[in-house]
């Protein structure tokens, strides 16, 4: 388990429903990756990179609504620019995308 923290430092993450638009190959990555478009409705379009090329083919990711940090700096990966940050379980090397039961509207918060 990672260190306490208290319930102020947990409201500080921004947790957002979004659905992804767009997905692209990202051969630049260091280990295999996608590049994706998330669509968090008011908030806009961001685009992240993710580990989950073993789970996802990027035909079965479009449309589908994901959870993700949208409150991280940016960072920049190989020759792309993130914006927000994936939610998943970690499986071993395998990454299990986090997303809502039922559909709901992009930009809802998650708490």
């Amino acid at each position: 388990m990672k260190a306490l923290i208290t319930f102020e430092e947990f409201t500080k993450v921004d947790l957002r429903v979004g659905t992804i638009l767009e997905v692209k190959d990202f051969p630049e990555a260091r280990n295999p990756a996608y590049q994706l478009f998330i669509d968090f409705g008011d908030l806009g379009i961001k685009k992240t990179s993710a580990r989950i090329t073993t789970l996802y083919k990027k035909e079965d990711l479009i449309n589908r609504q994901i959870v993700a940090v949208i409150n991280f700096s940016k960072k920049q990966i190989a020759s792309f620019m993130s914006e927000c940050l994936v939610v998943g379980a970690v499986n071993g090397k395998d990454v299990v995308l986090l997303n809502p039961e039922n559909p709901v509207k992009n930009g809802t918060t998650v708490s």
